[in-house]
């Protein structure tokens, strides 16, 4: 992932103010903006002024940003035919999730899917052996197929005898109810619990101890402070924190920084490079996009810190959560990559006490 210097970002928000302001059409940058950060630079101005309802302004940039993108980053391309699809506005729809359809297409895209087979290798060689039936909770499981696939291969590999109890934790009843399913028919002899909330409306009904608590893709809904907070209610109820996700700086950056922007273009861009790469119909790879993927980018770009939905965060920052939140007992058994380009990264990260 390529980052701001201080001075750059400075720089950015003097041209954004200065262009926003006159309505200035796209010009040359040369000498302005690092050679291969003009598309990047492009897509924060369009952005800016998609976001002011400024839909031509907006449009302009966002086109002009077309023209050096190469090797497998087109965010500009993307948000353009987005944007024809939408009548030029950032329309989110009124409720992601509701079909899973979108986000089961993105998850079965070949790059997830060899990400999730690393992710499986990092946990069987990193986890303990249970001598006894495992109970596990899943935070933002989804359709359950990563916690079904994962439990699957650690009793494969010897790591645990069994499931003896599912705790399903997800916002979504349909996911909830596809999650449900697929761990039932792999584990029938396992106690499913599900609780259709957000982990941290629910931490303190949790009851009892949980061996393990895996978190795919989900835990990055809430801003630093409130991960922390729940961290700190959490650790009671668990002995390890197995967490699977994407790296990118959108935490601390708020609403209108470049940095912001800058992360978005590269990590979603890679991302949706996927899904288009993936043998599908093409309606299918569409709806990824508009109603999971560009849903997720729109809310950076219309909604403060404390108010969007996903709050994505660098290794460094994982880390440093899980110390303050975990405490001492805590400790780093696993951080690996399970895929990583120059954009994108995903990755495993398990903490956990002693033996």
């Amino acid at each position: 992932m390529i980052f701001l210097h201080p001075e750059e970002s400075r720089s950015w928000r003097q041209l954004a103010t200065r262009i926003t302001e006159t309505g200035k059409p796209p010009f040359a940058l040369n000498k302005l903006v690092r050679p291969g950060l003009i598309p990047a630079f492009h897509y924060f101005i369009g952005t800016r002024f998609l976001a002011m309802n400024k839909s031509e302004r907006g449009r302009q940039w966002i086109t002009a940003g077309l023209a050096g993108e190469e090797g497998g980053l087109f965010s500009n391309a993307y948000l353009s035919s987005f944007l024809e699809r939408h009548n030029d506005k950032l329309v989110i729809p009124e409720t992601i999730f509701a079909d899973p359809g979108p986000y089961i297409h993105f998850a079965g895209t070949p790059c997830l899917v060899s990400s999730r087979k690393n992710f499986r290798k990092h946990c069987t060689e990193t986890l303990p052996s249970y001598s006894k039936p495992i109970r596990i909770m899943d935070i933002g499981c989804g359709h359950g197929i990563m916690l079904m696939e994962l439990l699957q291969e650690l009793k494969a590999s010897g790591n645990i005898e069994g499931v003896e109890e599912v705790l399903l934790i997800d916002p979504s009843e349909a996911m909830l109810k596809l999650a449900v399913e697929n761990i039932s028919r792999a584990f029938p002899e396992a106690g499913i619990r599900t609780s259709h909330a957000r982990i941290e409306a629910v931490t303190e009904e949790i009851e009892g101890h949980y061996d393990l608590a895996l978190s795919s893709i989900a835990y990055h809904h809430m801003p630093y402070e409130i991960k922390l907070e729940n961290l700190r209610k959490l650790k009671e109820h668990i002995d390890r924190f197995i967490l699977f996700e994407v790296e990118a700086n959108h935490d601390t950056p708020d609403i209108n920084s470049p940095e912001l922007a800058l992360s978005v273009y590269q990590v979603y861009g890679g991302i949706m490079d996927f899904v288009f790469e993936h043998d599908a119909p093409v309606e299918l790879a569409i709806s990824s996009i508009d109603r999971f993927l560009m849903s997720e980018v729109i809310y950076f770009f219309l909604e403060p810190r404390g108010k969007r939905s996903d709050y994505h965060m660098l290794r460094s920052q994982w880390h440093q959560l899980f110390t303050e939140g975990l405490g001492e007992d805590f400790s780093c058994s696993c951080d690996s990559i399970c895929y990583g380009d120059k954009n994108v990264v995903f990755f495993t990260m398990i903490y956990g006490k002693a033996g």
